[in-house]
């Protein structure tokens, strides 16, 4: 084998990188068992806990903040949380910019918002010129935006350019959306939260292990960003009153502490409903909570400027951010002690390298309100520079008329003193007024990094969008369902390993099957790895994705170990049987790698979550399948029989010769009576689709899911008749798993924008169920999960799925186009691939009444098709592979006989590799948990039909295309 010496080297390079990055993983969970050790089931202490060490430096130099970004992350489907993907208000941000009552801009604006809501292709920009054009055929979008937009929309503007100023525009407002939700959620405390912009501008994703509060957590997602000016106070002005507050706050210490000495409980203190800040720190106690007191006030700040001499400016102290609870609320406690215009407010960012400390500023109240002196909403543009030849980075920003008159009062006034911007309630700066500044402009400098004068530009930026975002898709997993999730995958994973192992070592002898069997473990070693370095989350798919890339592995060994095979039966030596087996199986193994790999592209970029998930876990371990099959495990046999080792292997066993023979099939001939069964099913088919239908979920249709698991065993018809009355008639109840456990569907109030409507839900389904409840329990202990997707999502994953189908048929037929230089393999193969495609679609429609799992349309039912797609398409590659070697080898041969010769030849491997994956998904089908189960049976069609297809369908279609090609060339009149 040539370059054996580089095999080596990147085999071992790519060992120690999966060991480093898996390194993180195992570090990570050591500290987490540590964290559970400690806080005992309460969440709070847990993150508490893990927060304290986040800075400590625990492995190689790496802080346990930066292990557990490395490691990989489990999905929510195995962790529970919540994952939510929000789209911002651009009717808000629209509204804004064109600051005018013109109805027929109210008008366009109110249809957009509509059509937009319902689901549409095309953006809401989009959208909004074209319902303007047409209300109004003869209007000038600058007639509307130029007063607001001066700078950069001129009276004379065209539409076009118009337009591209307000994608400008909405860009940056989902720019600073993303910004404020990502702040928003750093302060909620999620631990290791991902958070991601979507291809679509306007919508983000979050996902949130752990979640186990979502009402707060939509309240604090779905409120839109609050920016505000405040005036401050030098904290000199307040040093009688925190003398005042320490000597309270010292006695109260001292009798908690005391209170504490004789009583065998902890004494503790339970927070009020803090006003000191809008938005809790990490670690600080959310309303309701115990917060133990035992220090004065003085005594939590690692820098208490209040407290020294000669402090002046209006930062108050700095204190660790486990220490923000307690000074919360002794600060709520004795409110009465300052002046009823004092507001004290967290800094937005941590001070320290390490992250641990925060600056506490004390602000003035202004006006009978007491509020800001200013409210963000008259900023008119913001913009982040260098200073004159490359000096320190500032901030200018332009106000409007109204607030340039203001803000010249308030500098005036303020002169000598810091004016804070605050969004969200964190100051995010507080720059020091030097002089009055007529004209609203004005420019905030200090020592900012660029990213941090990028940041304080989108603040600023944000009052005056004022863009509110909402929740436009769901999903909330209990944990408990999770660990569930876990196990099944699990287990399913160990088993069907198990059944690989056995199937190998049956087909081709122990050691043979051994080294196979090596190679799937360096390959789920290396996927792992390779997982790790892209800091990739592991779902469910993603675990039936590994499993299933492992079942495909396997067809790469099958087809090199058939090869040696038939090498051996010519009379070869075990040695040159080896060498020529690798070669001539190489080919075959690289179109069939190349083509998955190309579904799990379109797969990767198309689909979302755990689909993604799925895509790209698949197209790690077809990757690295490829390196240990046909290169690492050549290296091992060349290293025995370098010993003289394993010079009898015969690569066959009783097993295989009872089963196996020579085969002699007329495919071609037969193909006429296969083609006549798939067209009566796929009549059939088509009257199924027409009476029966399919079961579209909500990912298509929108709506929401419940899976609910009550004490008792429940049947479906009963759960629905209660549930009719309550949701309007919008119900449809299956039995998920267990007889005691089911998921609701219905779409009732699915257009509904109220604040409250999933707590009314709730409530509804409480009073359809108050029958099945537990005494003393509520709906909320039994709801597993939650799931909603809204219309314009379901809107956008139909469009998604039609266009990942069809893109991934062209690419298919171009690929076999490209490889095999004739139009008839192509056309074979796409319609080979129709088929199995329809076959699919038709047993769901024939089947999803009577199966005992959910089988629904969903996003997981077209990744199963992708998924089939680029497995079925192995099949059909490896014999026109074949059949362009016998070609080469016998020029002159009967075309039927090119086809026959090369579908006996590899029906052996087909056999086997078919086989051996459906022994993997059966394991999966029964073992694997309901979040798989309508996958993996829609794989379970499509391997069992693309094997006939392949066979039966594509090699006889090229045949016949050939066959009159050969006609029309024998026709023509020779020159």
């Amino acid at each position: 084998m040539q370059n054996k010496g580089f095999i080596k080297v990147f085999a071992i390079i790519l060992t120690l990188i999966c060991l480093f990055y898996l390194s993180f993983t195992v570090v990570g969970r050591q500290y987490n068992k540590k964290a559970d050790a400690y806080a005992k089931g309460d969440l709070e202490l847990k993150n508490q806990y893990l927060d304290s060490l986040s800075t400590e430096k625990v492995y190689l130099g790496y802080t346990l903040k930066q292990i557990r970004e490395k490691e990989i992350g489990l999905g929510l489907d195995l962790k529970g949380g919540m994952n939510v993907i929000v789209e911002m208000d651009v009717a808000q941000v629209l509204r804004a910019l064109a600051n005018t009552d013109d109805p027929q801009f109210n008008q366009a604006l109110q249809e957009t918002i509509v059509q937009n809501r319902k689901g549409s292709s095309s953006d809401f920009i989009t959208l909004f010129r074209q319902n303007y054009e047409r209300i109004n055929p003869d209007g000038k979008l600058a007639n509307i935006f130029s007063i607001t937009m001066s700078d950069r929309v001129a009276p004379t503007a065209t539409n076009d350019q118009v337009i591209t100023v307000l994608r400008q525009e909405v860009k940056s407002a989902a720019d600073n959306s993303f910004n404020v939700l990502r702040t928003r959620i750093d302060r909620f405390g999620v631990v290791a939260p991902n958070i991601q912009r979507l291809d679509q501008a306007e919508r983000i994703l979050i996902e949130m292990p752990g979640i186990t509060e979502p009402e707060r957590v939509r309240n604090l997602l779905q409120g839109s960003a609050n920016l505000e000016f405040w005036k401050t106070y030098n904290v000199n002005e307040l040093g009688t009153y925190f003398n005042e507050i320490n000597t309270r706050s010292a006695e109260y210490a001292q009798a908690v502490r005391g209170a504490a000495a004789t009583s065998t409980d902890s004494t503790a203190v339970t927070t009020d409903s803090l006003s000191v800040d809008s938005l809790t720190l990490v670690s600080t106690a959310a309303e309701g909570e115990k917060q133990e007191i035992n220090r004065s006030f003085v005594e939590y700040f690692a820098q208490p400027y209040f407290a020294m001499s000669g402090a002046s400016g209006p930062i108050v102290g700095t204190a660790a951010k486990n220490d923000t609870a307690a000074v919360n609320y002794l600060l709520q406690r004795y409110k009465d002690i300052f002046p009823a215009d004092v507001r004290f407010k967290w800094g937005f960012k941590p001070i320290d390298q390490r992250e641990t400390y925060f600056e506490l500023y004390a602000l003035k109240g202004d006006g009978t309100r007491r509020g800001p002196a200013l409210e963000g909403d008259v900023v008119t543009n913001a913009k982040a520079d260098q200073g004159q030849q490359g000096s320190a980075w500032e901030v200018s920003m332009t106000m409007n008329s109204a607030g340039a008159s203001r803000w010249a009062t308030i500098t005036g006034a303020e002169k000598g003193k810091s004016i804070a911007i605050v969004l969200d309630g964190y100051v995010y700066s507080a720059p020091t007024v030097n002089d009055r500044i007529e004209g609203g402009r004005s420019s905030i400098s200090g020592r900012f990094t660029p990213e941090e004068a990028g940041d304080l530009e989108n603040v600023l930026k944000s009052g005056k969008m004022k863009a509110g975002v909402r929740i436009v898709q769901e999903d909330v997993v209990g944990p408990s369902l999770g660990q569930e999730a876990i196990r099944d995958g699990f287990v399913s994973f160990v088993i069907a390993l198990i059944v690989l192992f056995i199937f190998t070592c049956l087909l081709y002898g122990i050691v043979p099957g051994m080294v196979i069997n090596g190679a799937l473990l360096i390959n789920f070693f290396f996927t792992l790895g390779v997982l790790a370095a892209f800091q990739a989350v592991l779902t469910l798919p993603g675990i039936a994705g590994m499993i299933l890339s492992l079942a495909m592995a396997v067809d790469a060994n099958v087809l090199i170990n058939e090869r040696i095979k038939e090498e051996l039966a010519n009379g070869k030596s075990l040695r040159k049987a080896l060498e020529d087996g690798y070669k001539n199986a190489f080919s075959a193994i690289l179109d069939s790698n190349l083509t998955t790999i190309i579904t799990g592209i379109i797969l990767a970029i198309f689909g979302t979550g755990p689909i993604k998930g799925f895509a790209v876990t698949l197209i790690i371990g077809i990757s690295v399948s490829f390196l240990t099959a046909v290169f690492l495990t050549r290296l091992v046999y060349e290293y025995q029989f370098e010993k003289n080792r394993w010079q009898k292997l015969t690569f066959n066993t009783g097993f295989s010769r009872a089963i196996f023979n020579v085969y002699n099939f007329d495919f071609i001939k037969n193909s006429k009576k296969i083609i006549l069964a798939i067209l009566i099913f796929g009549v059939v088919s088509i009257g199924s689709l027409f009476t029966l239908k399919l079961n579209t979920g909500i990912d298509f249709t929108g709506g929401r899911n419940y899976i609910v698991r009550f004490d008792q065993p429940v049947k479906t018809g009963d759960i629905e008749q209660a549930l009719q009355p309550v949701l309007g008639g919008s119900a449809q109840v299956i039995t998920i798993g267990s007889s005691n456990q089911v998921r609701i569907s219905t779409n009732y109030m699915i257009d509904s924008e109220s604040a409250t409507v999933e707590d009314d839900l709730v409530t509804l389904l409480g009073e359809g169920l108050k029958d099945y409840i537990a005494p003393g329990s509520s709906i909320n202990d039994h709801i597993l999960s939650s799931q909603k997707v809204g219309p314009s999502v379901a809107e956008d994953t139909m469009k998604n799925a039609f266009l990942a189908l069809t893109i991934a048929l062209i690419c298919m037929g171009i690929y076999i186009f490209a490889r095999f230089r004739n139009w008839a393999f192509s056309v074979g193969t796409v319609a080979a691939l129709a088929i199995d495609t329809f076959a699919v679609i038709g047993f769901y429609s024939l089947l999803w009444k009577v199966m005992p799992f959910s089988m629904e349309i969903d996003q997981t039912f077209v990744a199963a098709i992708l998924t089939i797609v680029g497995y079925s398409i192995n099949d059909k590659v490896v014999v026109f592979d074949r059949f362009r070697e016998v070609h080469q080898l016998y020029p002159k041969r009967e075309l039927r006989a090119l086809f026959n010769d090369s579908m006996n030849a590899v029906l052996a491997r087909t056999i086997n590799t078919g086989l051996s994956t459906i022994l993997v998904i059966l394991c999966i089908l029964f073992l694997g948990g309901d979040a798989v189960r309508s996958f993996v049976f829609a794989m379970l069609i499509g391997v069992v039909v693309g094997t006939v297809t392949s066979l039966f369908i594509a090699s006889p279609v090229a045949y016949s295309i050939m066959r009159t090609q050969q006609e029309k060339k024998q026709l023509e009149p020779k020159k």
